[in-house]
């Protein structure tokens, strides 16, 4: 697997129907780059791949019912259960991330807003289920 030098010390490792399309839309929604991909024996199936995107790495798989079905694709269980919380440096990029992601296709759950912990915080959800959050610091009043 293609981890680079220094894997972070946890990642998000999520499971997708479609792998192939996820791919594609994180790359269009959150300018991720794919350093990695192995596709399963069905030639359909992305067994696992390696996304880099916001500074960290998030690996995806297609779902694989044949091996036990432990994990799966939110839509296959009624909803994600987890959030992938994405830190950014100031608040505007909270809003062109949730507009370029919602441009590619996702839906917003919770719009940009200025929340009580002193952040710009927004949430949406990609095509395939999953839930990203959105935080910057606001500036500090003096």
């Amino acid at each position: 697997m293609a981890f680079g030098p220094n894997p972070p010390p946890i990642q998000a490792h999520i499971c997708v129907k479609g792998g192939e399309e996820a791919i594609a839309f994180y790359e269009k929604a959150f300018g991720a780059q794919c350093s990695f991909k192995a596709m399963a024996d069905d030639g359909k199936r992305v067994m696992h791949a390696n996304l880099a995107l916001f500074g960290g790495e998030v690996m995806l798989h297609d779902e694989f019912p044949e091996f036990g079905g432990d994990v799966m694709a939110p839509s296959s269980h009624g909803g994600a259960s987890i959030a992938i919380s994405i830190n950014l440096p100031a608040p505007a990029d909270v809003d062109a991330a949730v507009a370029r992601a919602q441009a590619a296709g996702a839906s917003v759950v919770m719009p940009p807003s200025d929340v009580f912990w002193g952040a710009r915080y927004a949430r949406l959800r990609d095509p395939f289920g999953h839930v990203w959050a959105f935080n910057a610091p606001l500036a500090q009043q003096s």
